[in-house]
């Protein structure tokens, strides 16, 4: 999850807040939430599931519970980071977007290992470009998915209206990718719960399905959260340094439950 604000019409109308701003209290969603309950359980009914992310850390944020309790339930993770996460700080005098860069793939790999989970395939595109990367990354998916030919294979990606360029570039990727090979296609928002209220009509409510996180399992998110230190911790006193994912905004990424978008 990266701080470049979305792109004019990134997020077809939707009125989209900055990351920078406070956005809608953790607490309204869950009295929201709550209220709204039963939602629909999530069912993977796949042996192999293919998990795309713009940045690196994408995938843990919104669908680490999810990804760690598919492989104890036996089903194959492939995580796919699209991009080198170089951009989250562009200002930065103090990490280079090389070594940036560096940090945020050790730290992924750092996370992933933490949730139970095989390296994560990690192809290095430029962070703030996946929009002009479409078949580029359309390509990435198809190899990663004739891997496994003869597997009943699942796509579960960041969602393609979720407000950031890079994440919806990523969304519309795997809708294209799941359309032609007809496989089942699930995703999870990030930025939809900083930027949109209980009940925007902007969101298809009656398409999502949750997945309620074990004790055991939420605790290991956690921890797999902890290991993003360039996006979590100030990388120093400059403003230019401050933390992306600030309390506020990971409120909405360290429930008991994960919601994904079918």
């Amino acid at each position: 999850m990266n701080s470049a604000g979305p792109a004019p019409g990134a997020a077809e109308g939707l009125s989209v807040r900055p990351v920078c701003t406070d956005g809608t209290p953790e607490e309204q969603w869950q009295r929201w939430l709550q209220e709204r309950a039963p939602w629909p359980p999530l069912e993977l009914d796949v042996e192999r599931l293919v998990v795309l992310g713009a940045h690196p850390d994408d995938e843990v944020l919104g669908a680490g519970g999810i990804m760690a309790s598919a492989a104890v339930a036996g089903i194959e993770v492939v995580v796919v980071c699209m991009s080198d996460g170089s951009g989250s700080h562009p200002g930065s005098r103090t990490l280079t977007p090389e070594q940036l860069a560096t940090r945020r793939h050790v730290e992924l790999e750092t996370a992933t290992a933490l949730l139970g989970l095989a390296t994560p395939r990690w192809f290095g595109l430029r962070d703030g470009g996946l929009t002009e990367q479409a078949h580029t990354m359309a390509g990435i998916v198809d190899a990663v998915l004739d891997d496994g030919p003869d597997v009943a294979t699942g796509l579960l990606s960041v969602w393609s209206r979720d407000g950031h360029p890079d994440h919806d570039a990523v969304g519309r990727c795997a809708i294209e990718v799941a359309r032609r090979r007809r496989l089942p296609l699930w995703m999870y928002p990030i930025w939809m719960w900083h930027w949109a209220a209980p009940g925007d009509s902007s969101v298809p409510w009656d398409r999502v399905r949750v997945q309620r996180l074990d004790p055991e399992v939420l605790a290991v998110k956690h921890a797999a959260i902890r290991s993003f230190d360039t996006q979590i911790n100030p990388l120093s006193p400059d403003p230019a340094d401050a933390a992306i994912l600030p309390p506020h905004v990971l409120a909405h990424l360290t429930r008991p439950w994960e919601f994904v978008i079918v």
